[in-house]
């Protein structure tokens, strides 16, 4: 049987399919190909990522598909329901990245109360000429240690930022409308380990309690963060969106990093994805990232090596 790992896949993935006695094609076809392929090369699984979409119109015109894999999280660019309701296998690796993203959630809050995004940008242009202005302009940093972190959605790659927001010494809070209370373990490079209980509080009520927030809910169809939640945020916030675009609204998010209302906004996700907006990509106070949450070696290796035994044991 063949397989379209058409968004990549790690050599590692490669290597258990093939000794799972599957056929592995990495050629990347455009988007309105993809049908065509499949069926003229007799494809029975599809990989994807976030770049390829797996709609109505795939799934209707190639009846010899058995799976549909996505690898990480989130699966809307693929028709989960309907797939499933033609006789589709639809899986994904909702584990394998959640180190992954919750390492880029604090390089981003890092960056802010460092002022790194910034710097450096300017520190390439003015280094040589006015290195004590900038000394001055980015001496007002901030300790993460101490601060409370507010999670929006603690899921598992929530549960993962908060074991290392517990590293760091920081008060760790919580608003989840599915999850009441959840059990967090820091283990220790020694062995020895701690447990503490998270238990869910209200949006509003993390809104202002937060001295930084992060955004970990799947795709929604309205905000969950606008100008209403702004207003009730404590002045100089921190927020940091790595989960999906469009559950900030970036409009009202711009209005309070000018007004001040927040300090910095770390940005992995986009409203307007692929095109993020100019206005936000030359915002003096967003640290931005191109949607790379999940993008490290480790997290690649451990989805390539889950997608081919899910694989593996639903078609062997």
């Amino acid at each position: 049987m063949k397989v379209l790992a058409n968004d990549g896949i790690s050599k590692s993935g490669i290597l258990a399919l093939e000794k799972g006695g599957f056929e592995v094609i990495t050629t990347k076809v455009a988007q309105e190909q993809v049908a065509n392929f499949v069926n003229e090369n007799n494809i029975s699984v599809v990989l994807v990522r976030s770049a390829t979409k797996v709609r109505k119109d795939i799934i209707d015109t190639c009846p010899g598909l058995k799976i549909i894999g996505r690898g990480g999280v989130g699966m809307d660019n693929i028709d989960v329901d309907y797939a499933k309701s033609k006789g589709i296998n639809v899986i994904n690796t909702p584990a394998s990245s959640s180190e992954s993203v919750a390492e880029l959630v604090f390089a981003h809050l890092f960056t802010g109360v460092r002022f790194l995004h910034d710097s450096n940008r300017n520190m390439p242009l003015e280094g040589d000429t006015n290195f004590d202005g900038l000394k001055k302009a980015y001496a007002n940093g901030l300790e993460l240690r101490g601060k409370t972190l507010g999670i929006v959605g603690i899921g598992r790659i929530g549960q993962a930022t908060a074991k290392m927001a517990l590293g760091l010494g920081m008060k760790v809070i919580a608003a989840d409308m599915f999850i009441p209370q959840v059990d967090i373990k820091v283990d220790f490079f020694d062995g020895q380990s701690i447990t503490t209980t998270i238990v869910s509080q209200s949006l509003e009520s993390l809104l202002k309690e937060a001295d930084f927030i992060t955004m970990h809910v799947p795709a929604q169809e309205t905000y969950i963060i606008g100008e209403k939640e702004f207003a009730i945020m404590k002045d100089g916030v921190g927020i940091v969106n790595c989960a999906r675009g469009g559950v900030i609204d970036e409009v009202s998010l711009i209005r309070a990093l000018d007004s001040e209302k927040v300090l910095f906004a770390g940005l992995d996700v986009f409203e307007s994805e692929p095109k993020p907006e100019i206005a936000i990509l030359m915002h003096p106070k967003i640290s931005l990232t191109p949607h790379i949450g999940a993008a490290t070696e480790e997290a690649q290796d451990r989805i390539g090596t889950e997608l081919a035994q899910q694989i593996i044991d639903l078609l062997k």
